[in-house]
């Protein structure tokens, strides 16, 4: 029986690690240089459909202290 090549095996662990680090990277950038509204940005909200977190819609000129 052939004995496992442990060399070999960190190599690769070694290169996903580098691949997904340096996909990371080209995400960030891309994110940096891409037109607003892309990317998982959230739009800006209408005020007249903004809900509370409880998900109740706002009470209009009622302040809560």
């Amino acid at each position: 029986m052939a004995s496992p090549n442990y060399n070999y095996e960190k190599r690769q662990r070694e290169l996903a690690k580098k691949k997904k680090k340096e996909d990371k990277l080209r995400e960030r950038d891309a994110r940096k240089t891409s037109p607003d509204g892309e990317f998982g940005e959230n739009p800006p909200m209408d005020p007249d459909q903004a809900t509370s977190p409880d998900g109740d819609l706002p009470e209009a000129g009622v302040d809560k202290i």
